[in-house]
């Protein structure tokens, strides 16, 4: 690898399809975990999703967004790039820099932000489309002042498919984390219950690509496996920000997250950044953010000395 060992072979049960490449004689390893000095460090951050209908519908704006997060101490904002007006395309310079300004001067940083891309697809314009989409993101990303864009591997596709998929999927984001390192913006890989949905998968995807320019947005409540933790802290030596939920899968079921756990797994990885929160139930989203970051707070307090 690029400088790196590779690590020992991953201990567990590996998901069906990463079990087929390691029968043809692939295995599941990953580059070296992030090297990072000094102990874990929790910056909070908000996922612009938790006010998805709000600002989909146009009855909240960014601005309001920044407001909300200041008046609520959030260290940062995460806005994914379709809440931005004219989304495909990137909004003019003079409208970035005003938001950055704003977001300066209320205290607050941009944790990141991200869009929305499917390297699966067949079809090579459309994934063509997707390259050019994030490479305008990423420079948009860079001039915002936010450390990394969220992209994803891609849609769910059949179990059987998943290997043969592989190769696009690892040569979309390769390019793309070479094209973030030309402008020092991180390509932080989501996992989404969809391409990938195990550990294994994000290890073997990780390893794959082979790029210290690559690393995980780790959402923890998109793990489709028996125990979504062990997942989570196998995957969390890699992560580069977080998507801190209200709930995860525990054996098909959605239940309550054990923010406790989560922030302990967090910490023995030696973490250090950002951790957006994001709710996603029908709640007024003006009450279920403040109710959840108090949440997330005092488990951050009980974990973190």
């Amino acid at each position: 690898m690029k400088g790196m060992s590779r690590r020992s072979f991953i201990q567990g049960t590996a998901a069906a399809p990463v079990a087929s490449l390691m029968a043809s004689g692939s295995t599941v390893a990953a580059r070296e975990p992030w090297a990072r000095a000094g102990g874990p460090q929790f910056k909070i951050s908000l996922n612009a999703y938790s006010f998805n209908r709000l600002l989909r519908a146009g009855e909240m704006t960014l601005d309001d967004l920044l407001e909300f997060c200041a008046e609520h101490d959030f260290m940062a904002v995460d806005p994914t790039a379709y809440y931005f007006p004219g989304y495909p395309d990137v909004p003019p310079d003079d409208y970035l820099y005003r938001i950055k300004k704003k977001a300066y001067l209320l205290g607050l940083d941009f944790s990141g932000t991200g869009i929305r891309n499917d390297f699966t697809r067949l079809d090579e314009a459309e994934r063509n489309a997707d390259r050019q989409l994030i490479r305008n993101w990423v420079e948009c990303a860079a001039r915002l002042g936010a450390p990394n864009l969220r992209v994803f591997a891609g849609r769910e596709v059949p179990r059987d498919r998943w290997a043969e998929i592989l190769p696009q999927v690892v040569a979309g984001l390769r390019e793309a984390a070479e094209y973030g390192r030309q402008f020092g913006v991180m390509i932080a890989l989501q996992n989404h219950a969809e391409y990938l949905k195990t550990a294994d998968e994000v290890l073997e995807v990780l390893d794959r690509v082979d790029s210290d320019w690559l690393g995980m947005n780790l959402d923890i409540g998109s793990f489709r496996t028996p125990d979504p933790y062990d997942d989570i802290a196998r995957v969390a030596p890699y992560a580069v920000t977080w998507q801190i939920k209200e709930e995860l899968t525990l054996d098909g079921k959605l239940v309550k997250t054990d923010l406790h756990r989560v922030m302990q797994i967090i910490r023995d990885s030696g973490y250090r950044g950002y951790i957006p929160i994001e709710t996603l139930g029908p709640e007024d989203p003006y009450q279920a953010v403040p109710a959840f970051l108090a949440r997330v707070r005092e488990a951050v307090a009980a974990t973190v000395s």
